[in-house]
């Protein structure tokens, strides 16, 4: 029994992971219907805290890595941000760099090649993965080594940026597993990979 690798992310309509210049305001909690926001934040808190590993490209740990470690002590925190803060820290993590020195809170650095770490991963018997980063997930996805896409869709377009899928090979045929409407218009469509 393989362990389980999962991409998800909050993606545009056009598809989009981040619009030009790495911009995520699109994405956040500052929309005017801000119970959509608590909704859909709680549940990424709680797929964090059911992950039994996080795999993250570089750029995407520096962004977490930049606020949540401390988020919890900030003034003004919501409990909702308290416990996402403490799952975040509390959950083991891979980054991938060639780049990056240092990590820290509860994760380990790998500067090798992703796909052969990833496939060694993926043969522990432990919890299921979850990878971030468009950069890591693509090399993932290209290697075949992804068995669940989460799209977590904001009803948006940026018209660029980053985008949620890579260039592929071969297709990737996929079933739709669920389907799931959060207040704003937000989307989650989970698919699982055809094997």
């Amino acid at each position: 029994m393989m362990r389980k690798l999962t991409f998800g992310m909050n993606v545009t309509l056009d598809g989009y992971i981040a619009a030009p210049g790495d911009d995520l305001g699109w994405s956040g909690g500052e929309g005017p219907d801000s119970s959509s926001s608590d909704e859909l934040f709680q549940w990424w808190s709680d797929r964090v805290g059911a992950t039994g590993l996080a795999l993250y490209g570089r750029k995407l740990w520096e962004v977490m890595s930049s606020h949540w470690p401390t988020a919890d002590q900030q003034p003004g925190a919501t409990q909702a941000e308290i416990e996402f803060a403490r799952r975040w820290r509390d959950m083991p993590k891979v980054v991938f760099s060639s780049t990056t020195s240092t990590v820290d809170w509860n994760t380990r650095l790998v500067t090798g090649d992703a796909v052969t770490e990833i496939t060694r991963l993926k043969t522990e018997d432990a919890g299921p993965m979850d990878i971030g980063g468009a950069t890591l997930a693509g090399a993932a996805m290209r290697a075949g080594l992804i068995d669940e896409y989460m799209l977590v869709t904001v009803p948006v377009l940026v018209g660029g940026g980053t985008p949620f899928f890579t260039a592929l090979d071969s297709w990737v045929n996929l079933n739709l597993v669920e389907t799931r409407t959060f207040p704003g218009g937000v989307v989650l469509t989970r698919y699982e990979t055809r094997r």
